[in-house]
């Protein structure tokens, strides 16, 4: 049976919805519910802190490149838990003007398709009454969605309270908690979002400190009672793997695979080999296929530069087996990648994609691809939906290109990806095949 559920999301980024959210699904387990935890659309960051603070792998549900089929599919992945939860991208509303596969890829759609109610996380710093009046303008918009109420972060004293309860009390809207100021339990930010759940020492007593700031401040009962019964319903939509056998990348410079991929191919039958580069380890030659996941090449050039093994290893598999990269795996596939201080690193050479950190630029969106080559699991022809997020310019991409790539507004990007020989890679990162 699939459990009852919420979103917990906010009017934007940076109001602390992460630091709820694991705080949430810490004290609730420390209170021995079972909760399945969601992240609402494209992001590698946050489910890695999720399944540390649940014990669950979290899975991203994403309503501009999924279909309704697939996303009900990975809801029912949820069998067995007391609780949903699904933690919110940006703003409440926040997506794309051209409608993807069932949404624009919005919390909100998440929330309307599912039947989850949203808990609105508000940052009340610099302003009492007024919060009300952002509270009711997201209760209200989207009558499809359903609303819960608030819990108010960031608090300055018992006063402000006070007068924030007073607000939402005309208002209308239900307060779930209060959270008072508190740094010590905020996530550090560094490079494209949040540190990653295993770069991050001191994790543990964070999800402590935040499991007991929740529970002493949240309402938990209450919200455990405005959770809203699950609608979308359906069986798993079968994901093709790109072979039978696949030698997967796996470390520090390589981690963004979404997780809904891999069950899908382990689900097909598909076996999954781990080698890592940074440690200089070179993909199991009796696998079908090689894939390098995005993650943070730059950050590793100069130790994958002097991986040997792993780049002889590479060039060795691709002479008879297909290598793919995403974004980071493609860069590692170049010629060379130049790092933040200008410094040149040789790659595996697999390609002739240059890429430069030197001077940094912003590449980030939702990406339709039609194939103009084969790659792994896909034929000539396929379209696929993912999305883009790098600081990288291209110096030099020499190779026949992969696809025809637009944007979420259908207009083309110059990151086509490419392809030579047994290798292809791209700058996106593949989240379903588009119907």
């Amino acid at each position: 049976m699939i459990p009852p559920g919420l979103i917990i999301s906010a009017p934007a980024s940076g109001t602390g919805k992460t630091t709820l959210m694991l705080g949430l699904l810490a004290a609730l387990n420390a209170r021995g519910k079972t909760v399945q935890p969601f992240k609402s659309g494209p992001d590698y960051i946050d489910p890695g802190f999720h399944r540390a603070a649940s014990g669950r792998p979290s899975v991203n549900l994403d309503s501009w490149a999924m279909s309704r089929d697939m996303l009900a599919g990975l809801i029912s992945g949820a069998g067995g838990a007391d609780l949903i939860l699904a933690e919110g991208s940006m703003g409440l509303f926040d997506g794309v003007a051209g409608a993807g596969e069932c949404g624009t890829g919005s919390s909100a759609g998440i929330a309307a398709l599912t039947g989850w109610p949203v808990v609105l996380v508000l940052d009340t710093s610099g302003q009492a009454q007024s919060a009300a009046a952002v509270a009711h303008g997201f209760a209200t918009l989207r009558p499809e969605v359903p609303f819960a109420g608030v819990i108010l972060n960031r608090v300055a004293s018992p006063r402000h309270e006070a007068m924030l309860r007073a607000g939402m009390a005309e208002a209308g809207i239900e307060v779930l908690g209060v959270l008072p100021r508190r740094s010590e339990i905020e996530m550090p930010e560094r490079h494209l979002g949040l540190v990653q759940a295993e770069d991050q020492g001191d994790l543990e007593r964070i999800l402590q400190a935040a499991g007991d700031f929740v529970a002493e401040n949240v309402d938990l009962d209450r919200l455990l009672a405005a959770a809203g019964t699950t609608e979308l319903l359906g069986a798993p939509v079968p994901i093709t793997p790109p072979g039978g056998r696949i030698a997967l990348a796996r470390d520090a410079a390589f981690s963004f695979v979404y997780p809904h991929q891999l069950d899908g191919w382990r689900a097909a039958g598909a076996e999954i080999t781990l080698f890592s580069p940074l440690n200089d380890e070179a993909p199991d030659p009796s696998a079908d296929i090689c894939w390098l996941p995005g993650g943070y090449p730059e950050l590793h050039a100069g130790k994958l530069a002097a991986a040997g093994t792993f780049r002889a290893g590479l060039r060795r598999f691709a002479e008879t087996a297909p290598v793919h990269g995403e974004c980071g795996g493609y860069m590692a596939m170049g010629e060379a990648l130049i790092d933040k201080s200008g410094t040149r690193h040789q790659m595996a050479g697999l390609l002739g994609l240059v890429t430069s950190f030197a001077k940094r630029k912003m590449h980030l969106g939702y990406r339709l691809a039609t194939l103009t080559a084969a790659m792994p699991g896909h034929e000539t022809g396929a379209r696929l939906r993912g999305h883009e997020f790098h600081y990288t310019t291209i110096l030099e991409q020499p190779d026949a290109p992969l696809a025809r790539v637009v944007d979420a507004n259908g207009d083309a990007v110059p990151e086509t990806g490419s392809t030579r020989g047994h290798a292809s890679g791209t700058f996106f990162h593949q989240i379903a095949e588009a119907t």
